[in-house]
């Protein structure tokens, strides 16, 4: 795109007065650079997936309060993590922090994989264990 074409469309940014560098093609037809306020459909996109996100953690905080997830699930989509990316934080197959997700489970964890779980969550111990969904 041309350096006059790149998009300045009103952004989420905007309150924080942050630029988008982009490269585009000046008049002599060589690759520049140009600060771009926004465009308008990648702001549409990010209010979407911001909003699905915070359905996300909405819903896990209402499986925790019902019991059928341990807090494990309500502080990864808080952290917005996903079970591989805090398997490779825990150091530890998927599958396993999988299963601590139940609360069962989760009850009979020790105070070393909880502490790993507060850590990563920058949490302490008794704010994962006495989470309650509320």
């Amino acid at each position: 795109m041309k350096k006059s074409e790149v998009p300045q469309d009103k952004s989420s940014l905007d309150k924080v007065q942050v630029k988008e560098l982009c490269y585009a093609v000046d008049d002599q037809g060589k690759y520049t650079t140009e600060l771009s306020s926004g465009w308008e459909p990648k702001s549409i996109v990010q209010h979407e997936t911001l909003k699905l996100l915070q359905e996300r953690i909405e819903q896990s905080k209402l499986d925790v309060k019902d019991g059928l997830v341990s807090p494990i699930v309500y502080f990864m989509e808080l952290h917005r993590m996903d079970w591989s990316t805090l398997g490779a934080y825990m150091n530890r197959w998927v599958w396993r922090i999988k299963r601590h997700a139940k609360p069962s489970v989760f009850k009979k964890l020790n105070q070393r994989t909880l502490q790993r779980y507060a850590d990563i969550f920058d949490i302490n111990v008794e704010e994962l264990k006495n989470y309650k969904g509320d």
